[in-house]
């Protein structure tokens, strides 16, 4: 495998989750020590990034890539043309919109002191769609495929994990719960209160995952 890697920002095949649209620049070039990705508002006043804080997470630096953008960071609004860094630290609330049609905004973040783990969130963007209609069984369906061709990916096992709870696939949905541990100990912490997993509570199984 070469040690370089080039690609048109129009290559990298766009995703949507219903919300805004992007392209997983991370999981295209294999990057495993921060995250990447680019955002686009197709139209004036799409929201391009959604609103979070980040809080306890990554530091996140924006570059809008083209267009126009107005940022609200803590309520403040920030206006940034072509060429613009925006950097805000965790616990900052922001949000972004496009004030011209096709503007995008290059996202990068990473949590101060903390070794990148990628989870694979590009990946789930069709499935959270579904998972968001209520469409469970379709979801994992959806799912299952990304995830196994990409079993590094923590989160995404997780949350085909949920998917396929809810649709009472109890067998498929701790075997990958399971699998998700193996990669991310800190997946751990999400068993005790997610609701999408209290079909599994009664189970052996999904017991002993969550005492470890």
């Amino acid at each position: 495998m070469s040690d370089f890697a080039v690609a048109h920002l129009e290559e990298i095949g766009e995703m949507s989750d219903g919300r805004c649209p992007y392209r997983p620049v991370r999981h295209h070039f294999g990057i495993t020590s921060f995250g990447i990705n680019t955002w686009t508002g197709h139209e004036a006043d799409d929201r391009i990034i959604n609103e979070h804080d980040e809080e306890g997470e990554d530091d996140e630096i924006y570059f809008v890539h083209s267009g126009r953008a107005r940022f609200e960071l803590d309520g403040e609004p920030v206006d940034a043309a072509a060429g613009s860094f925006v950097f805000a630290r965790p616990g900052v609330k922001r949000t972004a919109f496009a004030e011209e049609p096709g503007t995008t905004i290059l996202a990068v973040g990473a949590t101060p002191g903390k070794v990148y783990e990628p989870v694979g969130w590009e990946l789930w963007a069709r499935g959270r769609q579904l998972y968001g209609e209520g469409r469970y069984a379709e979801a994992a369906d959806e799912a299952r495929g990304p995830a196994e061709a990409h079993p590094e990916y923590p989160a995404l096992l997780y949350n085909l994990a949920c998917c396929e709870s809810l649709a009472g696939r109890k067998a498929d949905a701790i075997e990958h719960l399971r699998l998700a541990l193996e990669r991310s100990e800190n997946i751990r912490s999400y068993l005790a209160d997610d609701s999408d997993l209290d079909p599994l509570r009664g189970e052996a199984e999904f017991q002993a995952l969550l005492s470890g």
